[in-house]
């Protein structure tokens, strides 16, 4: 028997049929069977039913002779079903990557209940989330899991009709035995386009009360349920309501006659004493007395009280604005702090992180005169150093910091509205060793600028004053791309500090921290963000990889923080979710190895000196949309894999740390990480606050990279240690000024 049966009825759907389908097969959870049942469909959907289930034997078509609607389509397949749960879909619904594994361990934890209910969004043409249509909320089947023993010992069945998802749920819900939810979207349904008829018809209209006497008919025959008529009753006097007050779905002229009937309704179903309110009795009360114009005054009256509010608050909003404006000119003219500094990543949008992170510590640390303040949220102030002032963005503090401090640092741009004062130093530290394009490079890729603003880049870059570089080729790519007259500091990556100086007691605390098992292998996965791409769906199938790799390994899973939600749903222990990981320098430290594709996270880890694999599946894709600044395959820092077959064949094999992996790696870590040896952040900071500028004034020399001492790996893996032969002396660090 299957866990899940899926029911999907299909009626003139052909056009997103085939996604529907493709979205419950490929899910993770794959102990499923998908009964399509073609409702006599004048379209192709018979046609492309057959073939799914001609390619995948889960897939049972069914065809009925005349058109039933979706009521009489769900209940042949329901005769049919043979899972332990049932779920209903809509043909041109998807299910959501992973729901159907969330769903099975949520009934798994909560002991099987007769009804798990999950989240369901509904989304327009251009993927956007849109407010479900008044009257088609209050009752669903089709974000619910239905434990189909439960629904034979109780009879349910749908009944014809568009409303046939009414009597359904509430049967459902009534008679469960067991419920239990999951904070989670698994359904994504489409709204009706724009052009679609949005206006109920007299026959719609009908068939919404004809259901609700269905309903109290069903609760009539069960003895058992006649306390749960007065909670019944208040919920079809809401939805009434709803209908009759909302803008559609009822045509013009027509709430008068719905009214009416809503009246006879009432009055045929009435159960006091349901706890409401005041302001919903008195709703009710129009309602049960067709008092039609009241209720729309009411509503009337209500939706003019919010838009009012929202216009009141919009001008408490300026003046705010306008009065933080005042206060920050007033503060431009007061004398300059030197001994206050800001730092931010993203400027305001991250945490503590990166390598204003590795700066702000250094700056307390080198320069303990100077007091550091970071710029964050307030639901990121607790990532931040008790000794570090926090400050949130807008706030009159945020504006007195950024206009008296004479140290702002920061990884991204800095804020439009900031205006540098003589004396400031603005120091932009970037990302990371870039090897996508960057900056006014791209001007010539559409899809990765995504409506940037080069005018407003050049203008910010000639705010700066220093560039910090970790390497060459980001010496050479920032001086180009991001012009003007700063100076660069080629001093290595400072949010790399901490990988030098870690010592195998914190990579074992940082494991056993993160859940990694004791003697397996962690790999840390971590995949770029895809500019070509509108919806961001996982390149690799972890639960699949982490299965054929077996037990001796497990895989962190870090999305990209554009990525919009987790790379996995398992809760096995075997794929470990750290997405929401605040430092992703420990996540390196905790790593055996690292699987990437066109992450800067490669020249970080490199520094390591542990094995990294690179899977690029779609490689020319990525490049035409973005762009690199050098061919991955002509100077990788480890194995490739192009598919996911390959990628689990160079663990297999142990081709990831063999010494063909160690070579790519040496030759690729003293190319990119020369100065990472710990004291980059000290160099800047003594070379920006402390004015030294070369060994005999202070100025931490560099260690030559074959005399380092790698940092451990909780796993000794052949091939790591002292790089043979060396690299010969690196020369000290510079300073270089663009032209």
């Amino acid at each position: 028997m299957p866990r899940f049966s899926v029911i999907v009825p299909a009626f003139q759907v052909q056009a997103y049929l085939t996604e529907c389908v493709e979205s419950v097969l490929s899910q993770s959870c794959s102990d499923l069977e998908l009964i399509v049942v073609d409702d006599c469909s004048p379209d192709a959907c018979g046609d492309l039913v057959d073939e799914f289930a001609a390619r995948d034997p889960r897939v049972r078509p069914v065809h009925l002779p005349e058109h039933s609607g979706p009521g009489p389509a769900r209940n042949v397949a329901l005769a049919l079903a043979r899972g332990d749960h049932l779920l209903f879909l809509d043909g041109d619904d998807v299910l959501v990557p992973g729901a159907l594994r969330a769903v099975a361990d949520r009934l798994k934890e909560t002991g099987e209940p007769d009804l798990l209910v999950f989240g369901a969004t509904t989304a327009d043409w251009r993927g956007e989330p849109v407010a479900d249509a008044p009257g088609g909320t209050s009752w669903s089947g089709w974000n619910r899991a239905y434990r189909r023993e439960f629904v034979q010992r109780e009879g349910l069945t749908f009944p014809p009709g568009r409303h046939e998802g009414l009597p359904w749920a509430a049967a459902a819900l009534l008679t469960a035995g067991s419920a239990a939810t999951l904070d989670r979207v698994c359904v994504r349904r489409r709204a009706p386009l724009p052009s679609a008829p949005s206006e109920w018809t007299a026959e719609d209209v009908a068939d919404l009360f004809e259901q609700y006497d269905r309903v109290f008919a069903f609760v009539g025959t069960r003895p058992g349920l006649a306390d749960r008529r007065p909670w019944l009753y208040r919920r079809m006097v809401e939805h009434l309501a709803q209908v009759c007050g909302a803008p559609g779905p009822l045509p013009r002229g027509a709430r008068a006659a719905f009214l009416r009937r809503a009246r006879a309704h009432c009055r045929r179903h009435y159960a006091p004493g349901a706890p409401a309110p005041l302001r919903a009795r008195f709703r009710h009360a129009l309602v049960r007395h067709g008092a039609h114009r009241v209720l729309r005054a009411l509503l009337l009256t209500a939706a003019l009280r919010r838009r009012t509010a929202r216009r009141a608050l919009r001008l408490a909003r300026a003046l705010r604005s306008a009065a933080l404006r005042l206060h920050y000119r007033v503060q431009r003219c007061l004398p300059l702090r030197a001994d206050r500094a800001v730092f931010a990543a993203s400027w305001g949008h991250g945490g503590y992180g990166c390598h204003p992170a590795a700066l702000e510590e250094a700056f307390r640390t080198h320069a303990p005169h100077v007091r550091t303040a970071w710029v964050a949220r307030p639901e990121q102030h607790h990532t931040l150093p008790t000794a570090t002032r926090r400050l949130t963005p807008g706030t009159a503090a945020y504006w007195t910091a950024l206009a008296r401090s004479t140290y702002l640092v920061d990884n991204t741009g800095f804020d439009r509205r900031l205006v540098k004062r003589p004396g400031q130093v603005l120091i932009q530290t970037q990302h990371g060793t870039p090897l996508k394009h960057m900056g006014l490079d791209l001007q010539e890729r559409p899809a990765a600028a995504r409506g940037t603003d080069f005018a407003e880049l050049v203008r910010d870059c000639a705010r700066w004053d220093h560039v910090v570089s970790g390497n060459r080729l980001s010496t050479l790519t920032w001086e180009r791309v991001h012009p003007g007259g700063w100076t660069t500091l080629e001093y290595g990556s400072p949010r790399n500090d901490v990988l030098q100086r870690a010592s195998a007691a914190d990579v074992a605390r940082l494991r056993e921290c993160l859940g990694v098992p004791r003697g397996t292998v962690a790999i840390l996965y971590a995949p770029t963000y895809r500019d070509h791409r509108r919806t961001q769906q996982p390149v690799l199938d972890l639960d699949r990889v982490a299965r054929r790799l077996g037990p001796r390994f497990v895989i962190l899973a870090r999305a990209h923080h554009r990525h919009g939600g987790p790379l996995t749903e398992t809760a096995d222990g075997r794929v470990i979710d750290v997405t929401g990981h605040p430092r992703v320098e420990s996540l390196c430290l905790a790593a055996d190895a690292l699987v990437t594709d066109y992450s800067s996270i490669m020249f970080d880890y490199a520094g390591l000196d542990r094995p990294i694999v690179l899977h690029l599946p779609d490689r020319e894709a990525f490049e035409a949309a973005r762009g690199t600044y050098f061919d991955l395959r002509s100077f990788p820092p480890g194995a490739l894999a192009r598919t996911e077959d390959e990628l689990i064949d160079i663990f297999a094999t142990g081709h990831w740390h063999g010494s063909r992996s160690t070579q790519l790696r040496s030759a690729f870590r003293a190319r990119f990480c020369p100065y990472d040896d710990g004291h980059a952040a000290e160099r800047v900071v003594r070379r920006v606050v402390l004015g030294q500028r070369d060994e005999t004034q202070g100025l931490p020399a560099v260690v030559p990279l074959a005399e380092r001492r790698p940092v451990p790996s909780a796993v000794s893996a052949p091939g790591p240690g002292p790089l043979p032969g060396g690299t010969g002396r690196v020369r000290p660090p510079s300073v270089r000024v663009t032209r």
